[in-house]
């Protein structure tokens, strides 16, 4: 497991592009990844290492069935219903922070890759079953198919700072 050895603008670094259809998509490429960082041939371009990314990724579609961290500010709270189609249906933006929250998000402790990858198999198994049973803090009550959504977007934006050389 290896992270960059400086920090990067996320809002700069190279990224990928990448497209997932679905979550078991996220899961392929996610396997891709890993096999790379094996073969010494993964070129991270963001801040964390890939077992991180996938742990981080896994955390967040879990929070919806165990609880999320926290509570967002009040504006963000009030904007996010108003977001809820853009972040559903676009590319996320990186470098976007929580405030007051160290590091500006939750999940993010270093992990091995195989370990980041078996709780993101699990969580992904998890979301392929069941509906989230909280609402979102961000954009409030969201379908299946939303959450479904959302979350391929948010392993596109980290998965796209991983490419293999």
């Amino acid at each position: 497991m290896s992270t960059p050895a400086q920090t990067v603008n996320t809002k700069k670094s190279l990224r990928r592009e990448v497209g997932y259809s679905s979550l078991q998509a996220v899961l392929i490429d996610a396997g891709r990844l890993m096999a790379a960082e094996s073969a010494g041939t993964l070129r991270p371009t963001g801040n964390w290492s890939l077992g991180q990314a996938l742990g981080h990724l896994a955390a967040w579609i879990d929070f919806a069935y165990d609880g999320y961290p926290g509570r967002l500010p009040w504006f963000m709270r009030l904007l996010g219903p108003l977001m809820k189609n853009r972040m559903l249906h676009r590319s996320a933006s990186p470098g976007i922070r929580i405030p007051g929250v160290p590091g500006g998000t939750h999940a993010t402790e270093p992990l091995s890759t195989p370990e980041g990858y078996q709780r993101l198999e699990r969580a992904i198994g998890r979301a392929l079953a069941q509906a989230p049973t909280r609402p979102n803090p961000l954009l409030g009550p969201l379908s299946h198919e939303e959450f479904m959504l959302l979350h391929r977007r948010h392993a596109e934006l980290h998965l796209s700072f991983f490419w293999i050389a």
